[in-house]
């Protein structure tokens, strides 16, 4: 299980906030990557990353590998891994937990928490049913790519706030349509009607179903909202929350806040206002 700090919930989620170098971007086009597969043969998400992985990891050669060999694997130079790792917040007091995907170099380290850190995206809250979201892994798969493509032709930026790089990208919304679950929404904006009080884009309350048909088909029209967080009022547990473009797996914008009598555990009022102050 990783601890992560609170400046690194987002990219570089090590126990040390850690940056990525050119080198390791270098050192890491030269590696074979191994999806790391949970040792029960059929589990859901087993199956599922088989089914993704050809389609959609394209960066470096792969091959899938269980959590026990890669303990034996994890010190190898020769490889990078993709993870699916229990993470809780250094500065979270609710000791929640989260489920990450990253993306790690391999090489001598104390365990997983020491590993070179290039990526890793807040997935869900632990516990949570997983058919919340393993419909969106193929987008954070080819999202994780997007990013070291990202850091590799421009080294500067991975020196700087990288969430403040990809909200920038919220600039960009304009034209598509934010897909958006009503059980993921304040009780005050969780109709089109109330939303369309505080934000002039367009929306569209959808299902899951709705989302993963879209994202299967890469709509370049949709971008999809994807909120982390325990499903009921947790007293400062955090919720993430995320807006994803279906068609080119970027981020449009990135916050989290913790969850209390007036913030409860969904996408906010105050959200969709930054939204608009940034159109």
């Amino acid at each position: 299980m990783l601890v992560i700090g609170l400046l690194a919930v987002f990219l570089q989620a090590t126990a040390q906030d850690y940056i990525p170098t050119e080198k390791d971007i270098k050192h890491f086009s030269e590696t074979k990557t191994a999806i790391v597969l949970e040792d029960n043969p059929i589990a859901e998400y087993n199956l599922l990353m088989r089914e993704l992985a050809p389609m959609e990891w394209k960066i470096t050669p792969f091959e899938f590998m269980t959590w026990k060999n890669f303990e034996k694997k994890a010190a190898d130079r020769s490889y990078s891994f993709v993870t699916m790792n229990k993470v809780t917040i250094e500065k979270d007091k609710s000791n929640a937990l989260y489920l990450f995907m990253s993306l790690v170099l391999g090489g001598p380290s104390k365990g997983l928490s020491d590993m070179r850190d290039l990526c890793s995206i807040p997935v869900a809250y632990y516990g949570a049913n997983e058919e919340t979201y393993l419909y969106k892994l193929s987008v954070f798969l080819r999202f994780m790519q997007n990013h070291v493509r990202l850091i590799s032709q421009n080294p500067s930026i991975s020196d700087k706030n990288i969430l403040m790089y990809y909200n920038k990208n919220i600039q960009k919304i304009e034209g598509k349509t934010l897909y958006l679950l009503a059980d993921e929404l304040a009780k005050d904006v969780d109709t089109e009607a109330e939303i369309g009080k505080v934000y002039e884009g367009q929306v569209k309350i959808v299902t899951r179903e709705e989302v993963q048909k879209a994202i299967e088909h890469k709509d370049p029209n949709v971008i999809f909202l994807h909120k982390v967080g325990p499903g009921s009022r947790k007293s400062n547990a955090l919720c993430y929350k995320m807006l994803v473009d279906v068609a080119e797996a970027q981020f449009y914008y990135f916050d989290y806040h913790k969850i209390d009598n007036k913030s409860p555990d969904a996408f906010l009022v105050s959200d969709f206002k930054k939204l608009s102050r940034k159109n």
